[in-house]
Protein backbone atom coordinates (compact mmCIF):
# COMPACT_ATOMS: atom_id res chain seq x y z
CA UNK A 1 0.00 0.00 0.00
CA UNK A 2 1.64 3.20 -0.88
CA UNK A 3 3.12 5.75 2.29
CA UNK A 4 -0.23 7.37 3.34
CA UNK A 5 0.05 10.97 3.77
CA UNK A 6 -1.80 11.07 7.57
CA UNK A 7 0.74 12.87 9.93
CA UNK A 8 3.07 16.20 10.31
CA UNK A 9 6.01 15.60 12.76
CA UNK A 10 7.61 18.90 12.40
CA UNK A 11 5.38 22.09 13.56
CA UNK A 12 6.50 25.29 14.37
CA UNK A 13 4.51 27.54 16.31
CA UNK A 14 4.63 31.33 17.50
CA UNK A 15 7.22 30.17 20.48
CA UNK A 16 9.49 29.36 17.94
CA UNK A 17 11.77 32.34 18.00
CA UNK A 18 11.52 32.47 13.98
CA UNK A 19 7.91 32.44 13.45
CA UNK A 20 6.82 35.72 14.17
CA UNK A 21 3.57 35.08 13.09
CA UNK A 22 1.36 35.13 16.41
CA UNK A 23 -1.61 33.39 14.33
CA UNK A 24 0.79 30.13 14.31
CA UNK A 25 -0.90 28.97 17.11
CA UNK A 26 -2.32 25.32 18.45
CA UNK A 27 -5.55 25.67 17.24
CA UNK A 28 -4.29 26.54 13.64
CA UNK A 29 -2.39 23.40 13.85
CA UNK A 30 -4.57 21.28 15.08
CA UNK A 31 -7.85 22.66 12.53
CA UNK A 32 -4.40 21.66 9.72
CA UNK A 33 -4.53 18.00 10.71
CA UNK A 34 -8.65 18.24 10.80
CA UNK A 35 -8.48 19.71 7.06
CA UNK A 36 -6.09 17.57 5.90
CA UNK A 37 -7.35 13.93 7.56
CA UNK A 38 -4.08 13.07 9.54
CA UNK A 39 -3.84 11.28 12.57
CA UNK A 40 -0.95 12.65 14.01
CA UNK A 41 0.77 16.32 14.84
CA UNK A 42 3.85 17.03 16.41
CA UNK A 43 4.64 20.74 18.18
CA UNK A 44 8.66 21.07 17.85
CA UNK A 45 9.20 24.23 18.69
CA UNK A 46 13.25 25.18 18.93
CA UNK A 47 14.64 24.12 22.01
CA UNK A 48 18.11 24.06 23.90
CA UNK A 49 17.79 22.87 27.72
CA UNK A 50 18.68 25.25 29.98
CA UNK A 51 21.25 22.65 32.03
CA UNK A 52 23.67 22.73 28.97
CA UNK A 53 25.44 25.58 28.30
CA UNK A 54 25.25 27.22 25.37
CA UNK A 55 26.44 30.99 24.08
CA UNK A 56 23.98 31.40 20.99
CA UNK A 57 21.53 34.12 22.72
CA UNK A 58 18.90 32.80 20.34
CA UNK A 59 18.53 29.13 22.42
CA UNK A 60 19.03 30.81 25.43
CA UNK A 61 15.58 32.03 25.23
CA UNK A 62 14.10 29.05 24.12
CA UNK A 63 14.75 26.67 27.07
CA UNK A 64 12.01 24.46 28.52
CA UNK A 65 9.81 26.69 30.27
CA UNK A 66 9.71 29.13 27.01
CA UNK A 67 8.06 25.97 25.06
CA UNK A 68 6.40 24.22 27.73
CA UNK A 69 4.31 27.33 27.26
CA UNK A 70 2.08 25.81 25.26
CA UNK A 71 1.25 23.08 26.64
CA UNK A 72 -1.26 21.39 27.39
CA UNK A 73 -2.18 21.13 23.82
CA UNK A 74 -5.75 20.94 22.32
CA UNK A 75 -7.07 17.38 21.09
CA UNK A 76 -9.65 16.75 19.05
CA UNK A 77 -11.11 13.07 18.25
CA UNK A 78 -9.57 10.89 15.96
CA UNK A 79 -6.15 13.04 16.35
CA UNK A 80 -2.87 12.59 18.58
CA UNK A 81 -1.07 16.00 19.25
CA UNK A 82 2.21 15.14 20.48
CA UNK A 83 4.55 17.58 22.22
CA UNK A 84 7.99 17.40 21.08
CA UNK A 85 10.99 19.56 20.22
CA UNK A 86 13.37 20.46 17.77
CA UNK A 87 16.87 20.43 19.37
CA UNK A 88 20.25 21.60 18.05
CA UNK A 89 23.99 20.50 17.54
CA UNK A 90 26.67 23.03 18.37
CA UNK A 91 30.20 22.70 16.66
CA UNK A 92 31.33 20.54 19.52
CA UNK A 93 28.76 18.09 18.45
CA UNK A 94 26.98 18.93 22.23
CA UNK A 95 23.28 18.05 21.29
CA UNK A 96 21.36 20.47 23.51
CA UNK A 97 18.73 18.00 25.60
CA UNK A 98 19.57 16.46 28.71
CA UNK A 99 18.98 12.68 29.09
CA UNK A 100 16.44 14.08 32.19
CA UNK A 101 14.36 16.26 29.03
CA UNK A 102 14.24 12.73 27.19
CA UNK A 103 10.64 12.14 29.19
CA UNK A 104 9.08 15.47 28.51
CA UNK A 105 8.69 14.59 24.78
CA UNK A 106 6.81 12.50 22.69
CA UNK A 107 9.13 12.98 19.99
CA UNK A 108 12.46 14.70 19.02
CA UNK A 109 13.92 16.08 15.76
CA UNK A 110 17.24 17.21 15.46
CA UNK A 111 19.10 18.95 12.72
CA UNK A 112 22.80 18.46 11.21
CA UNK A 113 22.49 21.16 8.86
CA UNK A 114 21.63 24.28 10.26
CA UNK A 115 25.52 25.12 8.85
CA UNK A 116 23.91 28.79 8.02
CA UNK A 117 24.26 29.10 12.12
CA UNK A 118 27.76 29.66 14.18
CA UNK A 119 26.09 27.46 16.52
CA UNK A 120 26.64 24.50 14.22
CA UNK A 121 29.64 26.04 11.48
CA UNK A 122 32.36 28.71 12.52
CA UNK A 123 32.15 30.00 8.73
CA UNK A 124 35.67 32.00 9.24
CA UNK A 125 37.33 28.75 9.69
CA UNK A 126 36.43 27.43 7.06
CA UNK A 127 33.08 27.64 5.53
CA UNK A 128 34.04 25.82 1.96
CA UNK A 129 31.98 23.18 -0.04
CA UNK A 130 34.24 20.60 0.99
CA UNK A 131 33.89 20.91 4.83
CA UNK A 132 30.50 21.33 4.89
CA UNK A 133 29.98 17.88 2.82
CA UNK A 134 32.51 16.79 5.48
CA UNK A 135 30.57 18.17 8.43
CA UNK A 136 27.29 16.60 7.03
CA UNK A 137 28.79 13.25 7.56
CA UNK A 138 30.76 14.77 11.09
CA UNK A 139 27.67 15.72 12.19
CA UNK A 140 24.89 13.00 11.24
CA UNK A 141 27.74 10.27 12.64
CA UNK A 142 27.93 12.05 15.93
CA UNK A 143 23.53 12.00 16.20
CA UNK A 144 23.46 8.40 15.38
CA UNK A 145 26.10 7.67 18.40
CA UNK A 146 24.40 10.06 20.68
CA UNK A 147 22.60 7.71 22.66
CA UNK A 148 19.47 9.85 22.51
CA UNK A 149 15.75 7.57 22.42
CA UNK A 150 16.22 6.91 18.91
CA UNK A 151 12.40 5.16 19.17
CA UNK A 152 11.78 8.82 19.12
CA UNK A 153 13.87 10.83 17.64
CA UNK A 154 13.82 12.03 13.51
CA UNK A 155 16.52 13.38 11.86
CA UNK A 156 15.67 16.90 10.31
CA UNK A 157 16.32 18.44 6.84
CA UNK A 158 19.08 16.52 5.67
CA UNK A 159 18.50 18.45 2.05
CA UNK A 160 18.07 21.83 3.22
CA UNK A 161 19.35 24.79 1.28
CA UNK A 162 20.61 25.99 4.63
CA UNK A 163 23.90 23.36 4.20
CA UNK A 164 25.09 26.53 2.33
CA UNK A 165 22.69 29.32 1.63
CA UNK A 166 25.85 31.80 1.18
CA UNK A 167 24.79 31.54 -2.86
CA UNK A 168 22.46 30.20 -4.39
CA UNK A 169 22.61 26.42 -5.49
CA UNK A 170 25.40 26.05 -3.44
CA UNK A 171 23.38 23.23 -0.90
CA UNK A 172 23.15 20.75 -3.95
CA UNK A 173 26.79 20.99 -4.38
CA UNK A 174 27.39 20.20 -0.92
CA UNK A 175 25.51 17.26 -1.39
CA UNK A 176 27.00 15.77 -4.65
CA UNK A 177 30.36 16.40 -2.55
CA UNK A 178 29.35 13.16 -0.07
CA UNK A 179 30.62 9.96 -1.36
CA UNK A 180 28.20 7.05 -2.05
CA UNK A 181 30.09 4.77 0.36
CA UNK A 182 29.60 7.53 3.62
CA UNK A 183 25.53 7.49 2.64
CA UNK A 184 25.35 4.00 2.76
CA UNK A 185 27.20 3.44 6.26
CA UNK A 186 25.62 6.43 7.75
CA UNK A 187 22.33 5.14 6.95
CA UNK A 188 22.67 1.73 7.37
CA UNK A 189 23.57 2.90 10.80
CA UNK A 190 20.45 4.91 10.61
CA UNK A 191 18.63 1.99 9.99
CA UNK A 192 20.15 -0.04 12.66
CA UNK A 193 19.03 2.52 15.21
CA UNK A 194 15.78 3.17 14.11
CA UNK A 195 15.53 6.82 14.08
CA UNK A 196 13.09 8.58 11.70
CA UNK A 197 14.82 10.23 8.57
CA UNK A 198 12.30 13.78 7.87
CA UNK A 199 10.77 14.21 4.60
CA UNK A 200 10.88 17.84 4.89
CA UNK A 201 8.39 19.66 2.80
CA UNK A 202 10.67 22.63 2.27
CA UNK A 203 13.65 20.43 0.84
CA UNK A 204 11.20 19.20 -1.76
CA UNK A 205 10.67 22.53 -3.29
CA UNK A 206 14.22 21.78 -5.62
CA UNK A 207 13.73 22.54 -9.31
CA UNK A 208 14.62 19.89 -12.17
CA UNK A 209 17.96 20.16 -12.27
CA UNK A 210 18.35 19.32 -8.47
CA UNK A 211 16.24 16.35 -8.10
CA UNK A 212 18.56 13.93 -8.70
CA UNK A 213 21.40 15.33 -6.43
CA UNK A 214 18.44 15.45 -3.35
CA UNK A 215 16.44 12.46 -4.08
CA UNK A 216 19.86 10.52 -3.96
CA UNK A 217 20.20 11.06 -0.13
CA UNK A 218 16.61 9.27 0.32
CA UNK A 219 16.94 7.22 -2.24
CA UNK A 220 20.15 5.27 -0.60
CA UNK A 221 18.38 5.72 3.04
CA UNK A 222 15.45 3.20 2.01
CA UNK A 223 17.69 0.99 0.17
CA UNK A 224 19.40 0.84 3.42
CA UNK A 225 16.12 0.21 5.29
CA UNK A 226 15.44 3.25 7.39
CA UNK A 227 11.84 4.66 7.62
CA UNK A 228 10.52 7.76 6.67
CA UNK A 229 8.37 10.19 8.28
CA UNK A 230 7.02 14.04 6.98
CA UNK A 231 7.24 16.81 8.44
CA UNK A 232 6.20 20.22 6.94
CA UNK A 233 8.41 22.74 9.26
CA UNK A 234 6.13 25.03 9.10
CA UNK A 235 6.39 28.21 10.67
CA UNK A 236 3.45 30.45 9.70
CA UNK A 237 0.22 29.43 8.39
CA UNK A 238 1.33 29.81 4.79
CA UNK A 239 3.83 26.20 5.33
CA UNK A 240 0.67 24.54 6.31
CA UNK A 241 -1.01 25.45 3.73
CA UNK A 242 1.34 23.76 0.89
CA UNK A 243 2.80 20.90 2.94
CA UNK A 244 0.76 17.77 2.10
CA UNK A 245 1.27 18.50 -1.95
CA UNK A 246 4.54 18.35 -1.26
CA UNK A 247 4.79 15.26 0.93
CA UNK A 248 2.72 13.88 -1.49
CA UNK A 249 5.72 14.50 -4.17
CA UNK A 250 8.27 13.14 -2.26
CA UNK A 251 6.30 9.85 -1.24
CA UNK A 252 5.45 9.54 -5.51
CA UNK A 253 8.94 10.25 -6.68
CA UNK A 254 10.48 8.42 -4.11
CA UNK A 255 7.69 5.09 -4.34
CA UNK A 256 7.10 5.11 -0.72
CA UNK A 257 5.05 2.07 0.81
CA UNK A 258 3.21 2.09 4.14
CA UNK A 259 6.01 -0.14 5.17
CA UNK A 260 8.22 2.75 4.72
CA UNK A 261 6.86 4.50 7.98
CA UNK A 262 8.34 5.61 10.74
CA UNK A 263 6.33 5.64 13.64
CA UNK A 264 7.44 7.39 17.26
CA UNK A 265 7.58 4.71 19.87
CA UNK A 266 6.36 2.56 17.42
CA UNK A 267 2.96 3.51 16.91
Amino acid sequence: MKFQIDHDLHIHSHLSLCSGAPEQSNERILAYAKENGFHTVCLTNHFWDERIPVEAGFYKQQDFPHIAQARPLPQAEGIRFLFGCEGEMNTEMTIGISKERWDEFDFIIVPTTHLHMDIALDAEKDGSIERRAQLWVKRLDALLDSGLPFYKLGVAHLTTRLIDATVSGNHIKVLNKIPDAELFRLFEKAAQRGCGIELNAEDMKFTSEAEDAVLRIYRVAKECGCKFYCGSDAHRPAGLDEAKALFEKAVTLLALSEDDKFYPNGK
